[in-house]
Parts: C-alpha cells; sequence; structure tokens
C-alpha cells in the first residue's frame, strides 16, 4: 500500500501549478538518469494527457523510489531556483494572508450597515461607460433609465469575471466595475473575497489584495512595494508577485475617494517599484501597465469617475446591477408589512425607481415599515424624497411626542461637514476631520450621528474612516443645513472661510443655490442636482409640517418662500425654452415636483394623456414633458407623442427621447429635417428606443432616408412601424438596403405605403439575407402575382419569417399559387394573412395541397376572397390530415351549405383547429347540422363563428344538442342567424348541462320574451357563462325582469361582463376606492330590446342586490 511522502503529499499540487512543460521534461530527464524512474515510468509520463496528470504521475513513481523527494527538491534548487522558491513559499504567505482577509470580512459583517442587495454573485457586462453616466448625477441616471439597469447588459458571475469569455480570447488584465453610489460595489468585492478564500473561485489565483482607495489618501506618496508590503505584510511575498507564473489580483475599490483625482493623461511613467511617487501617479502608472504588469486590475468607481480610465485600457467593463422591483424578498422588508411597502410604491413612481438602488430602498423601505406599523392617521406616508429622509434622520417625528430640541447642534456640525464636503466631493471621513467640525467619534447611541454615519473598516490595518449611510443622507444633511443658515446667513454660504460680497434674505441665496447647481463646474456629473432637490422638498407643505415647528419656521414665512422658489424655478426652465432640454432643465422641474407645486405638471400630464399637446410644447412644457417621460405612469408602458410634434419640439425633446423604450409618434406629418433628427435619435449609442411607431407621417422616399441610415448602426429598435406613409417603391427599396444589414429588428409594418412588386422585390432580397425578422406587414401595398411570386422564392430560403400579412393586396390565384409552393419546403411561417387578394378555387387548390404537408403554420386567415365549393371542399381534403393549423378564418366566401358541409366533416376527425369563423358565407341549416354533428366528436375546437349566416331555428337546434356533449366550445357567435324563441329554448336548454362556454353572441335575432325567459331559467344553474349578448332582440318589459331575475342568482355573468367589457371598449369600471362600475349601456342585453327606463332600473336594481359595492350607471 502506497503512501504519499510528507514533502510531495504537501505540495503536489503547487507542484502541478508551477512546473511548465519544460521543466517537466527535463525533471523527468533526470530522475531518469539518478534511477529513480525506470524508462516504462518515464515513458507513461509522457504518454499521459494534460499536464496536471503528469505531474501527478511523477509524484506517484517518486513516492516509491525518492520517500521524501529529496532528489526532486535538490535538482530543482539547483537547476530552477525560481520554481523552487515558489513551490516552498507559496503557501506560507499565501495561508496566513487569507486568514487575516477573512478576520477583516467578520469584523466588517458585525460593524457595518446591512442594506437590501442583490443577493447573487452576479454583475452585468456592459461595453463602456454611457455619457449619460460621465455626466450626470448618480440618482439622475437612476431615474432617467426609470431604475431598469444598462439596457445591453448581460450577467457575468464573479467566477467569470477575469478569466476569457471565448475560447480564442485572452483574459481581461483590467476590469472596471461601475456603478452608483449605493449599488453594492464594495460587498461584491467582500462576496468576491469571501468565494475566493473558500476556494470557491480561481483556485490557481495566488493573490487577491483588495484596497479601499480612502485607505491610500493618508498618504503622499508610495512606491509599489511599500503599498503591498502595507496590504501583504508578509516575508517572501515578492516571490508570489512578482513571478509570472502566480496569478495576482489588485483590487482597488473607490477610485472617487481618491483625495487627488486621476490624472491618466500627465502622470509621469515609470517602471521602477522602489521609487516613491504621489498615490495618484502610482495608481496611473499601475493601471497602464508600467507597474506590476503581469497583475491583473479590478477597478471600482462610481461611473464619473471610472469613465476618467482611458478606454484603451480597460479590457472589460461590468455594472453593479439594480435592485429588481418584482422581488421585495431581496429587501430586509419586515413580512409583516412588506406586500403594504411595495403596493404604496408602485402608487409613487419618484420613490419606486430609486428604490432600485439599493441603499436607497433600505433608507426607503425603512422608513415606510416603521410609518406603517404605526398605523396613525396623523402621520400620512412620504410622497416625496424629503419626507422620507426627514423620517430616516429623525424617526421622532413621527412619535406622538413632538422634538425636543436637538436640531440646532447636529445642523452645525454634521450638518456642516455633509455640505461642505459636498461643494469638496468628499464622501469619506477621518476621526480627525470629523472632530474638526465638532462630530462625536464614536456617535453615541440613539444620536443622529449614530443613524447616518457608518464605520469603514480599512483591509490593512486597524484605521477606519466614516461615511454617511448613503452619499444621498450627505446631500439631505447638506441641504438642511443650507436652508437653516441661508436665514440668518449674510455672506455666500458656499464659500467657508473666504471673503465674500454681502448674501441677504432667503431669495438671494436660494437664486444663489439655484446659480451654483447650473455652473459648468458643478454641472459635470450634476454635482449638485440632489442637493437642490432636498432644498426645494424642505420649502414644501409636507416638509413644513413635518420640520416647520423644529426649525423655528413659521407658516407665512414658509409660504413666502414657497412662492419665491416657484417663481425662481419656473423662471429658470422657461428660461432655456428655445433650446433643447438638458438634464439641468429636468432636475429644475424634479425641484418644483418636490416642493409640490404641481398644478403646470398635472397640466401637461392631462394633455399627454388626452393626446391633446398639439400647439402647447412651447417655453418650458418641453422640460415638464420631459420629466414626466420618467415618471409618469402614462409613460410606464409607451409614450403616446402622437399629432403632437413639429420639427422645433422635437428637437427640443431629442436628448430626451432617447430613454424612451416604446415611442409612438403617428399622424405628425414629419417634414424631411424631422426625418434627419429622428435619424440621429435612432444613431445615437446610448438609444434605448425599443419600439417606435411613425405610423401616419406623411413620410416620403426622401424622408425614410436617414430613418435607413440610423438603422445601420442601431442596435435596440426591435419594431418598426411605418403604416399609413408614403414612402412608395424607391423608398421602400432604400429601407431594404439597411434591413440586410440590420440585425436587431424582428418586426417591421410596411402597410398602405405603396411600394408595389418593386418593392416586394426588394423586400424578397431582405428575407434572403436577414436572420432577425419574425413579422413582416405589407398590407394594401398594390402588390401583384410578381412581387409576391419573389416573396415566396425568398420564403423557400428564410428560417426566421414567422407571421406575413399581404392582405388586400392584387394577389389572386397566381401569387396564393407562388405562396403555396413556398409553404410546401418552409414549415417556419406559423401566421399567414391572404385576406382581399381575389382568391379563387384555383388558388385554394394549391393552397389547400400545401397544407396537406406544412408542418408550422397555424394560422391562416382567407376572408373577403372568392372562395367558392371547390375551394371549401379542397379545404377539407387538407384538414383531414393536417396537423398544425389552429386558427382558420373563411369569412365572407361564397362557401354555401355545400362547401361548409364537407369542412364539418373534416372537422370530425381533424384534432388540431381551434378556431373557425365562417361569417357570411351563405348557409342554413343544413351546414349547421353537419357542424353540430362534427361538434359531437370534435374535443378540440374552441371558437366557432357563424354570424350572418341564415341559420334559423333548425340550424340553431342542432347547435344547441351538440352544446350538450361538446365539452370543448367556449365561444360561440350566431349574430344575426334568424334565431326565434325555439332556438333561444333550445339554447337555453343546452345551457343547464354545459360547463364549457363561457361566450355567446346572439345580437340581431328575435329571441323575445320567451327566449328570454328560458335563459333566465338556465342562469340561475350555469356557472361557466360569462359573457351574454342579446342586443337586439326585441325582449320587452318582461324579458327585463326576466334577465333581472337571472342576474340575482348568477353573479359570474355580471362581474365577468364588467371584466370583458373593460378590455374591449377601454372604459375603466374601477375607482380608486375598489367598487365597481357598470354602464347598463355596455352590458349588451338592453340596448335595441325596447325596455325602457323602468325596465333598466328593474336591470339596475337586481344588480345592486347581488352585489351591494356595484355603483350603477344607467
Amino acid at each position: 500500500k502506497r503512501r504519499y511522502p510528507g514533502w510531495l503529499r504537501r505540495h503536489q499540487t503547487l507542484l502541478q501549478r508551477f512546473l511548465s512543460t519544460s521543466i517537466l521534461a527535463n525533471v523527468v530527464h533526470h530522475m531518469r538518469k539518478a534511477d529513480l524512474l525506470s524508462t516504462q515510468e518515464a515513458g507513461h509520463i509522457q504518454e499521459i494527457g494534460s499536464l496536471k496528470d503528469k505531474v501527478q504521475l511523477l509524484v506517484e513513481f517518486l513516492s516509491v523510489t525518492d520517500p521524501h523527494g529529496t532528489a526532486l527538491q535538490a535538482y530543482l534548487q539547483g537547476s530552477h531556483l525560481t520554481e523552487f522558491n515558489l513551490i516552498t513559499v507559496h503557501d506560507s504567505v499565501v495561508r496566513p494572508y487569507k486568514d487575516a482577509l477573512l478576520q477583516r470580512l467578520k469584523e466588517d459583517e458585525n460593524s457595518s450597515l446591512q442594506v437590501a442587495g442583490n443577493s447573487s454573485s452576479t454583475l452585468l457586462l456592459i461595453e463602456c461607460v454611457s455619457d449619460l453616466q460621465q455626466r450626470e448625477h448618480d440618482l439622475v441616471q437612476v431615474s432617467v433609465n426609470r431604475g431598469a439597469g444598462p439596457l445591453h447588459g448581460r450577467a457575468l458571475g464573479l467566477d467569470k469575471l477575469i478569466t476569457p469569455l471565448t475560447r480564442v480570447s485572452k483574459a481581461p488584465r483590467v476590469t472596471l466595475t461601475i456603478g452608483v453610489a449605493g449599488s453594492g460595489k464594495s460587498r461584491t468585492v467582500r462576496r468576491f473575497i469571501q468565494l475566493w478564500i473558500a476556494s470557491q473561485i480561481y483556485p490557481d489565483l495566488s493573490l487577491a489584495i483588495p484596497i479601499a482607495c480612502w485607505e491610500l489618501s493618508s498618504f503622499d506618496r508610495l512606491s509599489v512595494e511599500r503599498l503591498l508590503r502595507l496590504y501583504v505584510p508578509y516575508d517572501n511575498v515578492d516571490v508570489i508577485i512578482f513571478n509570472e507564473s502566480c496569478k495576482v489580483l489588485l483590487i482597488l475599490d473607490g477610485l472617487e475617494e481618491f483625495r487627488q483625482s486621476l490624472d491618466f493623461a500627465d502622470a509621469p511613467p515609470t517602471s521602477d517599484p522602489r521609487r516613491e511617487i504621489p498615490v495618484s501617479d502610482l495608481i496611473a502608472n499601475i493601471v497602464r501597465g508600467n507597474l506590476l504588469p503581469g497583475a491583473t486590475l479590478w477597478l471600482l468607481s462610481r461611473p464619473g469617475t471610472g469613465a476618467k480610465v482611458p478606454a484603451g485600457l480597460v479590457d472589460r467593463v461590468t455594472e453593479a446591477p439594480p435592485l429588481s422591483r418584482t422581488s421585495p424578498s431581496q429587501t430586509n422588508t419586515p413580512k409583516d408589512v412588506s406586500s403594504q411597502v411595495w403596493s404604496y410604491l408602485k402608487s409613487q413612481k419618484p420613490l419606486l425607481i430609486l428604490s432600485s438602488v439599493p441603499a436607497v430602498c433600505h433608507i426607503i423601505i425603512t422608513t415606510l415599515s416603521r410609518l406603517l406599523k404605526l398605523e396613525s392617521d396623523a402621520t400620512p406616508l412620504p410622497r416625496i424624497l424629503t419626507e422620507v429622509y426627514a423620517h430616516y434622520c429623525w424617526p421622532h417625528l413621527s412619535g406622538s411626542e413632538a422634538p425636543s430640541g436637538g436640531f440646532r447642534k447636529p445642523l452645525s456640525t454634521l450638518g456642516r461637514l455633509a455640505f461642505y464636503s459636498l461643494l469638496r466631493r468628499r464622501y469619506t471621513f477621518s476621526e480627525t476631520e470629523l472632530r474638526t467640525y465638532g462630530v462625536d467619534v464614536p456617535p453615541q447611541g440613539g444620536t443622529l450621528g449614530c443613524r447616518i454615519l457608518q464605520r469603514r473598516q480599512s483591509w490593512s490595518s486597524d484605521s477606519v474612516a466614516w461615511q454617511f449611510t448613503h452619499t444621498s443622507v450627505q446631500e439631505f444633511m447638506g441641504a438642511l443645513f443650507y436652508y437653516v443658515s441661508l436665514r440668518r446667513g449674510m455672506f455666500d454660504l458656499f464659500s467657508e472661510s473666504a471673503v465674500s460680497w454681502p448674501r441677504i434674505g432667503f431669495h438671494s441665496h436660494y437664486r444663489a443655490a439655484l446659480q451654483k447647481t447650473n455652473q459648468s463646474d458643478a454641472a459635470v456629473q450634476g454635482n449638485l442636482d440632489l442637493f437642490m432637490r432636498f432644498l426645494s422638498g424642505l420649502l414644501s407643505p409636507a416638509a413644513g409640517t413635518l420640520l416647520g415647528v423644529s426649525l423655528g419656521v413659521g407658516h407665512e414665512e414658509q409660504l413666502t418662500q414657497r412662492t419665491t422658489a416657484t417663481t425662481l424655478l419656473q423662471n429658470t426652465v422657461t428660461g432655456t425654452a428655445g433650446d433643447a432640454v438638458s438634464m439641468r432643465s429636468v432636475t429644475m422641474v424634479t425641484c418644483l415636483a418636490e416642493l409640490q407645486q404641481g398644478e403646470w405638471l398635472r397640466s401637461v400630464e392631462d394633455d399627454l394623456i388626452n393626446c391633446s399637446l398639439r400647439g402647447k410644447l412651447k417655453g418650458g412644457v418641453c422640460a415638464v414633458l420631459a420629466y414626466l417621460l420618467q415618471v409618469s405612469d402614462a409613460c410606464t408602458e409607451e409614450t403616446q407623442l402622437s399629432n403632437c410634434l413639429d420639427s422645433s419640439s422635437l428637437k427640443r425633446l431629442l436628448p430626451q427621447l432617447l430613454y424612451c423604450s416604446k415611442l409612438r409618434m403617428e399622424n405628425n406629418e414629419f417634414k424631411e429635417g424631422t426625418m434627419e433628427l429622428l435619424g440621429s435619435l435612432l444613431s445615437a449609442k446610448e438609444c434605448h428606443i425599443q419600439m417606435l411607431s411613425l405610423a401616419d407621417n406623411s413620410i416620403s422616399s426622401k424622408g425614410i432616408k436617414p430613418l435607413s441610415r440610423a438603422l445601420l448602426v442601431n442596435r435596440t429598435l426591435t419594431t418598426l412601424d411605418l403604416r399609413g406613409n408614403n414612402i412608395g417603391a424607391k423608398g421602400a427599396k432604400t429601407l431594404c438596403e439597411a434591413l440586410k444589414m440590420n440585425q436587431v429588428l424582428v418586426s417591421v409594418n410596411l402597410q398602405n405605403n405603396h411600394i408595389e412588386d418593386e418593392g416586394a422585390r426588394a423586400l424578397a432580397e431582405v428575407l434572403q439575407s436577414n436572420r432577425k425578422l419574425t413579422t413582416l406587414n405589407v398590407q394594401k401595398n398594390g402588390i401583384g402575382p410578381e412581387g409576391v411570386k419573389k416573396v415566396g422564392e425568398a420564403l423557400t430560403k428564410n428560417q426566421t419569417l414567422q407571421d406575413l400579412n399581404v392582405s388586400s393586396n392584387h394577389l389572386g390565384d397566381l401569387g396564393t399559387v407562388a405562396l403555396a409552393q413556398a409553404l410546401m419546403g418552409n414549415h417556419i411561417l406559423h401566421r399567414l394573412s391572404l385576406q382581399s387578394n381575389s382568391v379563387s378555387d384555383r388558388g385554394i387548390k394549391a393552397l389547400s395541397h400545401a397544407l396537406q404537408s406544412n408542418r408550422g403554420l397555424s394560422c391562416l386567415n382567407l376572408r373577403e376572397n372568392s372562395i367558392g365549393v371547390a375551394g371549401a371542399k379542397d379545404i377539407a381534403k387538407a384538414l383531414k390530415v393536417n396537423t398544425c393549423l389552429r386558427e382558420l378564418d373563411l369569412t365572407a366566401n361564397l362557401l354555401h351549405d355545400e362547401g361548409v358541409t364537407a369542412i364539418a366533416e373534416a372537422m370530425r376527425v381533424n384534432r388540431a383547429i381551434t378556431s373557425l369563423h365562417l361569417q357570411w358565407n351563405f348557409i342554413k341549416a343544413g351546414a349547421a347540422k353537419a357542424l353540430a354533428k362534427s361538434l359531437m366528436s370534435n374535443t378540440c375546437i374552441q371558437l366557432l363563428d357563424l354570424q350572418e349566416n341564415a341559420l334559423g331555428d333548425n340550424g340553431v337546434i342542432a347547435l344547441a344538442c351538440a352544446l350538450r356533449s361538446n365539452s370543448s366550445l367556449s365561444v360561440l357567435y350566431l349574430q344575426g342567424v334568424s334565431a326565434g324563441k325555439s332556438g333561444a329554448v333550445a339554447l337555453a336548454d343546452a345551457l343547464v348541462v354545459n360547463e364549457s362556454l363561457h361566450t355567446l353572441d346572439l345580437r340581431g335575432n328575435s329571441i323575445g320574451m320567451e327566449g328570454a325567459k328560458a335563459f333566465s331559467s338556465a342562469l340561475k344553474n350555469n356557472r361557466s357563462l360569462r359573457s351574454l349578448n342579446l342586443q337586439e332582440n326585441s325582449l320587452g318589459m318582461d324579458g327585463a325582469i326576466f334577465i333581472a331575475t337571472a342576474l340575482r342568482g348568477n353573479h359570474q355573468l355580471t362581474y365577468i361582463n364588467v371584466s370583458l367589457l373593460h378590455g374591449t371598449c377601454g372604459e375603466c369600471f374601477c375607482t380608486g376606492c375598489g367598487c365597481v362600475i357598470l354602464n347598463i349601456h355596455h352590458l349588451n342585453f338592453l340596448q335595441g330590446n325596447g325596455i325602457g327606463e323602468s325596465g333598466a332600473k328593474v336591470v339596475s336594481d337586481a344588480i345592486k342586490a347581488g352585489a351591494p359595492d356595484c355603483v350603477v350607471d344607467i
């Protein structure tokens, strides 16, 4: 039994990592010469596969002949000293280093504030830092993106962070991770270190060295050698760090926390690891690769600072993911109030959006949870961000006892620290700095400092630093300090110590804050945007009620300040009316919303919802609209800007439209210059638009050119609707050239654009090369047989198109035959619409033949053609063998009884069709009886449409008999089928036993009072029917009474009818209090029945009796 010797067993893993192929060959040769390996054993080592397995086999052989590995050690020490030293000292450095890191992690867990965050070890792989991220404040970025995170980001686990993503790519040397403040970057670093220590990721990584950049702020100059000694203070560490065989990861967390900004352009180059240079120059040289060229770097920062790292030096960019709003379980919300909190947040869109930032989410959720637990009507839930932060900082504000002072001192210490540090862009403070401002360190329990300051532990020593729990808390405290100070301030508060001109009065100080926020130096990265929002929010009625007494501000003073601020903000917004709407302008509108001066905003929002903005996009309205694009529920699903835009208003809105995902700009009559603007919009790198509708805009062949050029570079637009324009064949050809290259668009609507055969030929070329397009609508384009023939030929090669609409063209039988030939080989197309194309029996013969072998088509629309009996019989033959067609529409053809009878016979064996439309086909009772017979055995059909056919009572009675046994049919349309009393009675009797039918349409018949009586009796027992339409059936007053009787016992019908009508007519029947509103006119069994007001009242009373919460509006 073999037993591994001590040295070999302890170092086997290191031998496998650090012995190269050439060194191993030399070792085997030497051991063979020393007779420690036999020829056969040396041969086995050479033959085995991987280098790791070769080393393992070597160790196994030597464990017999050289139990202590003495010969191997001697050889390596004499011939490969570097590798020998690395193998012998590696673990003596790495193991204690990992133990020290683990101890730091445990201490950090005990002292750090635990906030909500994504539990998975995942980042988002992105291309680069966007222009928006470079320019704007963190929370402005979040608001603009509606909390959704990067558009093109894809998940990247920490186990893949510094590895090649493909077999042919290289591992990145420099990886940059960006994320707004509070997004969890530092926690991601801690998670990475935990996984690495546990050997769950990167087992071949020798050292992972995390450095919090604030730790280096106390050093003026450093060398690489000294830097590494600070964080890995072990003998022989140089053997690992400077050895090319060892993988070393240097993690720089928080680049924005360097006291001196990084300057990659002017930092003098150096490659001397012992030379001490300014810290900023040291970091620049490390990133450049002049120092530690063999190390891997992971840089983490806020977006604005991350963008300063030259793109040419960064190999991979990732972003911290937003907190999912659909997963409240990811937050620390108490379970008993979780649903209430998230339900409330859904009604407060600005707060909900900011909740995608984990640290801000913690503040909002903590505040709302505590207030909900109070269950006090005296303390309303906050609706603006300023209220949230006031409650968070001073929980006693919502208590039963009024605050007993305690405001002045923390504002003069913590507030001053927050404000002037914000101006210097400082967010981390030493204990010395805190004491300079009079802040107690450590903060005493129960004080404001204890609530809003958090301790940060160094990775390298026992030194600590302090931060506000989030940068937004610092900005709130800074705004509160400024507000309190401006009431008695006589000089410019933005100058902490320097002499300034006198500045007296609220108006002067508030205007100074506005000017400072909009100055170019502060506007870079929107440094004061949130500060200005909080300052405005402190003037709101809600904040006045909450803080007014504590701050000593009376009601009249608050009102004066509010009026002054509102005027200044509105003037600032309207002052830039002629320019493109900037983020600064949107910030000013945000301040108005925070000030709770929403009349202007509500007026614009009403116009937006009612599509009545035409002629009103002047002055500051564009800025208000840009704000609403971010927060209005009217823009949640799509942004509706139809019938209101011209070239000038579009130009002003252009920067803000970039971030809309679904944009509808119909009926605006865009000229060529306007189309150039739209082209630039779609060409922008930051374009988020995924759906764009430009229907009915009179776009010509010239106007389509800039749009086509944009499609060559756009990578977001998936749906393009151009229906109702006039691009013609020439414009279609221009567009198609772009579609050949575009690999993003999946749906294109060119309905009614006069593209004709020439345009269809261009589209056919697209279908042969494009691999993304799944939906194409060319309805009403004057396309003839020649054009569709080319499309059919393209379909034989195309493997992506699933939905093709060629309705209302001039295909005729020749065009239909061409498409039928395509369907013989194409099994990808799912939906085909040939409505109104003059298709006769000849074309149907070819199409039916194709359907017998086609395995893909599931929906076929043949409405309004000239299909006769012969065509119907051919369709019937196809239905007997086809197993994929689900929906068949033969409305308005010439099938007659004979043709429908043939189809009915086919339906007895068909097990695929679920929806069959036979409206307007001149069929009578004979065909109805045939269909009824098929229904008795068919278990798949769910919808049958027989409207406007003279079935008579005999036909309806036959169908009613089938309903007694059929268990699949759920929708039956019998409008205008000449049904009378006996047909209605038969249907009513069937409803007593039928359990599948939920929609029955009997409009325009003559069932009369007797029919109503029969249905009244049936509805008392039936529990499946949800929609019954008896409009225009001569029910009379007696019939209304019978229906009312039925409603008393069948609430299912009443409630589901309401739900159905909400979806179909678009009227909202739900009030804020949850009551259901029924509109008698829309119940669909009263209109046209001559029941009068008294009959309507009978039905109304019946509904109220069965459902007392209903409000009936007659």
